[in-house]
């Protein structure tokens, strides 16, 4: 009998697919910039935070500047970005998802979403699942970033599981080792070499069961 009690799942890259639009809005700013940001250099920036990514961007770019021209631009980047998701509907549901989550919650097993984005409620809005999760923890709830543990610890809490019995859905190398951290067990979505560190590697939620759930 599994002891999974809780799923825990990142957003991007588990549930939708917004990292087009990441890439989209930064492409963007480094042609007004003056250089161009390819789908490889993108990669640099996959887990990291908007600020991190825009040292790197500018570092890929040979551009210095000030702090605050930073923080303008970082804004200028995320109301691109806000533009764009605003206009998501539930098509953009990654396949899997929405059948997995359902079958979850028909099964007992409560679900949270544990996110960086700020902008996860209107994504979740956007694309109809806002329901599914019996707890939303996102960038407006947490301080420290994945790896950090954070994330889980408070969706855990907030769902009153221990933290033994979830089991945290991550596409991302930091999501792996703050679920790890948290003392949770992961399923780890997308390369295995990446990933290696997850208790299950699948390609998407589509080829996810419950049967599947990794037990301790």
């Amino acid at each position: 009998m599994s002891r999974v009690q809780a799923c825990l799942f990142d957003l991007d890259g588990v549930i939708v697919d917004t990292a087009k639009y990441h890439y989209l809005a930064w492409r963007r700013l480094a042609n007004e910039l003056g250089f161009d940001f390819t789908e490889h250099d993108n990669e640099r920036l996959k887990g990291v935070s908007r600020v991190r990514s825009l040292e790197i961007l500018l570092e890929i770019g040979g551009v210095t500047l000030d702090a605050q021209t930073q923080a303008a631009l970082a804004a200028k980047k995320n109301d691109w970005y806000v533009e764009m998701i605003a206009k998501m509907d539930e098509s953009e549901v990654l396949p899997g998802a929405r059948r997995f989550l359902a079958e979850c919650r028909t099964a007992g097993i409560r679900t949270a979403l544990g996110s960086a984005s700020k902008n996860a409620m209107l994504i979740l809005r956007n694309v109809g699942l806002v329901d599914q999760f019996d707890v939303i923890i996102d960038g407006n709830k947490t301080s420290a970033a994945k790896p950090d543990p954070e994330v889980f610890l408070l969706g855990a809490h907030a769902l009153g599981v221990a933290t033994a019995h979830c089991v945290v859905f991550e596409d991302a190398e930091a999501g792996v080792e703050a679920a790890l951290r948290a003392g949770m067990r992961c399923v780890g979505i997308g390369s295995p070499q990446t990933l290696h560190r997850a208790n299950l590697i699948i390609s998407g939620l589509a080829e996810m069961t419950l049967d599947r759930l990794p037990m301790e």
